[in-house]
């Protein structure tokens, strides 16, 4: 195994091992891990900046109170409020709760969740300040525990349950904020794809106004309007199209025959207003309107008929 792979690995470890000790590690405890490696000085500096900027603890804990919002405050607040007005047991019905639990009853599934909720919160603490929502981190460890209650049957002894749910909680935010950071580098792909489509349209969008927009228009409609300036551009994997705002210049709408069975002039106030006016044609309008460039705007119905990357590419 190369030196990359292997100070790789270690470091994921070692900010494993702090998580289980309460987001805490010694330096020893550091040292001894990367022994292996042969570290500098300024390398193993380096590795102790990088779990202090993840709220890891060297020695002793961080406070993980400094790292909520005062909306994440208030949120905890409330949420440990409702907790607290759970009934409380002593050490021996804990004790019985989780032997029940380990063998299926579902009561005793119950009581061990409600017993594990406040953990939940203090959990969720030391996963604070990563981009995503404390309220979100609750709900994954909240789904986390109480699918964790119905796996206890694979443990041999008692004590070992607080440490498995434990675990399984840690896992799910951990797994979450992952999944968060990779949507994140694929909605800022998406954009890159929509900023490169948007600049195409523009350069093809004098002659679309003079060879596609008017003639189709007019095929299709009995229409001639005049292009304004370019709305939007839908995009998939299989094509892409440009969206114009227009100004009535004659003729008689009438029906194509085919995908237009009624074709109504109007101007953007009034198409606004109407009920029959489709919901993406209003999300389009209010954009133009409110001007600023092209900015990705999602609509799933296109996304069902077009495919998953089907975006479009709309004023702000």
């Amino acid at each position: 195994m190369n030196k990359e792979v292997l100070f790789a690995q270690t470091l994921e470890q070692v900010r494993k091992t702090a998580k289980e000790q309460g987001n805490c590690i010694s330096e020893e405890q550091v040292k001894e891990a990367f022994a292996e490696l042969d570290l500098s000085n300024e390398q193993l500096q380096m590795v102790f900046d990088y779990l202090l900027k993840h709220k890891i603890g060297i020695g002793q804990p961080m406070d993980p109170d400094e790292f909520l919002t005062e909306e994440e405050k208030d949120y905890l607040q409330e949420y440990l409020d409702e907790v607290a007005a759970l009934p409380t047991y002593s050490d021996g019905e804990k004790l019985a709760f989780s032997i029940a639990a380990m063998a299926g009853e579902t009561d005793a599934q119950q009581r061990l969740i409600e017993l594990h909720l406040a953990d939940v919160a203090e959990i969720a603490k030391l996963y604070a300040g990563q981009g995503v929502l404390l309220e979100d981190l609750v709900g994954e460890g909240n789904l986390a525990l109480s699918f964790g209650v119905t796996m206890l049957g694979s443990l041999e002894k008692p004590d070992e349950v607080e440490g498995m749910l434990g675990k399984m909680i840690m896992d799910a935010m951990e797994e979450y904020i992952a999944g968060h950071a990779e949507n994140s580098k694929i909605d800022k792909r998406v954009e890159d794809k929509v900023n490169k489509v948007a600049d195409k349209a523009r350069e093809l969008a004098e002659e679309l106004h003079r060879k596609v927009t008017t003639e189709e228009l007019m095929e299709e409609t009995g229409i001639t309007a005049k292009p304004v300036k370019l709305l939007a551009v839908r995009f998939s994997e299989q094509d892409w199209y440009a969206a114009f705002l227009a100004a009535y210049t004659g003729g008689m709408p009438r029906s194509d025959g085919d995908e237009n069975d009624r074709v109504v002039w109007m101007d953007c106030e009034e198409a606004l207003s109407r009920p029959d006016v489709p919901d993406l044609s209003k999300k389009l309008i209010t954009a133009a309107l409110s001007g600023g460039g092209l900015t990705p705007i999602d609509y799933a119905p296109q996304r069902e008929k077009f495919g998953a990357m089907t975006f479009y590419a709309a004023e702000k």
